[in-house]
C-alpha cells in the first residue's frame, strides 16, 4: 500500500498530477484546489489512497490527513465510490463537507454532481456520529465527545426516513419500536434496522 508520494511535479492536467519519486512517475488523481496548489518543477509531497481493482491500481492524492481520512470514510456509505468522494472534496472543502455532516445540513451536500436527496440524507444519518474522529474535526466547530443521546438518533433516523418518502407518523412508530430493541444502537444502524421493518414506500 502505497501511503504517500514525495518528489518533483514533473506533469499537472485537469484531474491528476505527475510526480516523480526514485526516477518512477507516479499518476495522482487530485481535487482541483489541490491541483491548484502544485507547480511544474517543484517537490510535493502528497498523501495517498491507494485504491486496487481488478484491472488497475490507482492512486489519490491530498494534502493533509484530514481530506484523505474523509475520502475514506465517505466510502463506507453505500453507493458511494472514489469518484463520488472525490467530487465531493471538490466542491467542499474538509472544514465545510465535516460541518455539514456534523449539522445534519443535506442541502449542502446536494450541491454536489451526482449527491441527489436521498445519498445526501444517507451521508448525514450513517456519518454524523463518525465525523467527529476524523483529524481536524474540532478545529471545524465538531464536538469529539459523543453528545447525541438516543432521543437525538431517533430524531436522526426519522428526518432521514421522512426524507426517503416515508410519513412522519410511520417513521416515528417505526424508529420507536426498533430503539426499543436496539437502545444502544447508532443512527447508522437504526436506519438500517427501521427500513428493514418498514419495506418498500409505498
Amino acid at each position: 500500500m502505497i501511503a504517500s508520494v514525495s518528489g518533483e511535479v514533473i506533469d499537472i492536467a485537469l484531474d491528476h498530477a505527475v510526480v516523480e519519486c526514485a526516477g518512477v512517475g507516479y499518476k495522482v488523481l487530485a481535487t482541483p484546489p489541490t491541483l491548484g496548489a502544485l507547480t511544474r518543477g517543484s517537490s510535493v509531497r502528497l498523501l495517498t489512497a491507494m485504491m486496487v481493482r481488478e484491472d488497475s491500481m490507482t492512486l489519490y492524492g491530498f494534502t493533509d490527513p484530514q481530506a484523505r481520512d474523509l475520502f475514506g470514510l465517505l466510502q463506507t456509505v453505500t453507493g458511494v465510490g472514489p469518484r463520488l468522494a472525490m467530487a465531493t472534496l471538490a466542491v467542499l472543502e474538509p472544514d465545510s463537507l465535516v460541518r455539514a455532516l456534523a449539522d445534519s445540513d443535506a442541502k449542502a451536500l446536494t450541491a454536489v454532481p451526482g449527491i441527489g436527496k436521498r445519498v445526501a440524507e444517507r451521508l448525514v444519518v450513517e456519518l454524523r456520529d463518525k465525523v467527529a474522529a476524523v483529524p481536524g474535526a474540532a478545529a471545524a466547530g465538531v464536538p469529539t465527545a459523543g453528545g447525541s443521546g438516543p432521543a437525538t438518533v431517533a430524531t436522526q433516523v426519522t428526518e432521514a426516513l421522512v426524507g426517503l418518502g416515508f410519513t412522519e407518523q410511520a417513521a416515528q412508530k417505526a424508529v420507536a419500536a426498533v430503539s426499543s430493541e436496539h437502545p444502544d444502537a447508532d443512527s447508522s444502524v437504526l436506519l438500517r434496522a427501521t427500513l428493514a421493518t418498514l419495506g418498500p414506500r409505498r
